[in-house]
């Protein structure tokens, strides 16, 4: 997969691949995923920015992806 996900390839991702998945936003097929949801974080609404640290956060161990930011650590923290 490339590490841009087309509008058809979206369509047939899971909701549980989604860092929100009632949303279908941040999607998180693989670890190059992973750090982009990382790096777009701070785009995400305040109230939803909990539930998406932890998602990430979640996603990254399964792919190895080292979380370094402070702001999502601290956010999953809540």
């Amino acid at each position: 997969m490339s590490d841009i996900i087309s509008y058809d390839e979206r369509k047939e991702l899971p909701d549980s691949v989604f860092g929100l998945p009632e949303r279908r936003e941040f999607p998180m097929p693989d670890a190059a995923h992973v750090r982009a949801a990382e790096a777009y974080f701070r785009y995400c609404p305040d109230d939803l920015k909990p539930k998406l640290a932890r998602a990430i956060l979640a996603r990254a161990r399964e792919y190895g992806v080292d979380i370094q930011s402070p702001t999502i650590l601290s956010y999953a923290e809540e």
